[in-house]
């Protein structure tokens, strides 16, 4: 066995890790966790590192994620709690993460019937007049160099007709990396203002929090993005609170 390969100990609590959270998923095509520690740290709490990478990973909700890499260091666990086949940390752990959603991983989130009932009568509130409106379809298109574009049909209650209205953005994230803003670069449609176009994407795009794709006993705080052609690149420090 080679320096870099685990031993049969860190292969075993790898594997209970992993069957954890899998267990918290609806899918996952790929799942690898990689614990390292040593006998004696481990009787006293401590693990070096752990690392997870997983490929197809689909959440409550029906929201799938490509790819996420989660790498943490310094690690402080309840040595008996491996014994009974769970790995419970004893104080929150800082780590660093990687994820990448598709073009249709976004679009299978905006169609899912999860977020599709909090689209209906969506209130969207331009100079402090509020106006309520159903979104009957929202998709999304990732075209590159930091840039999407997004399309709606909404249907405003009491009214036959339907209105489609596109826009061409650029997504950033706000000071304290909470959420996704856009600035919009132009808007086509008829029947509705520039100013009520970037409130109902905002709103859009609030709720497609991607806060909502963390594991569970995870939290994210987003410190970067990139949008690529088809792919949107995320970096974000996490806090893991407990292993799912």
């Amino acid at each position: 066995m080679t320096m870099n390969e685990p031993d049969m100990g860190e292969q075993a609590i790898s594997k209970v890790a992993e069957i954890s959270i899998k267990s918290q998923l609806d899918e996952a095509e790929e799942l690898d966790v990689d614990v390292r520690t040593n006998p004696v740290k481990l009787v006293q709490g401590e693990v070096d590192s752990i690392a997870i990478h997983g490929k197809g990973l689909v959440m409550k909700q029906d929201l799938r994620m490509e790819e996420l890499e989660v790498n943490a260091d310094s690690i402080g666990v309840d040595p008996l709690s491996v014994v009974f086949g769970n790995v419970e940390l004893t104080k929150p752990t800082n780590a660093s993460s990687h994820a990448v959603l598709t073009e249709k991983d976004l679009n299978r989130a905006l169609s899912s019937s999860y977020l599709l009932n909090k689209l209906q009568d969506l209130e969207v509130s331009v100079e402090g007049q509020p106006t309520k409106l159903n979104v009957r379809k929202a998709e999304v298109r990732l075209l590159g160099e930091g840039k999407l574009s997004l399309a709606t049909e909404i249907h405003f209650p009491g009214k036959e007709e339907e209105l489609s209205f596109s826009v061409l953005a650029i997504p950033y994230l706000d000071a304290n990396g909470n959420r996704i803003r856009l600035e919009i670069l132009s808007a086509e449609g008829h029947g509705l203002t520039v100013e009520f176009a970037a409130a109902l994407f905002e709103n859009l795009v609030e709720l497609l929090d991607l806060r909502n794709f963390e594991l569970p006993g995870m939290s994210l705080q987003l410190k970067q993005l990139e949008v690529k052609e088809g792919v949107l690149e995320l970096e974000a420090d996490t806090q893991i609170r407990q292993l799912p």
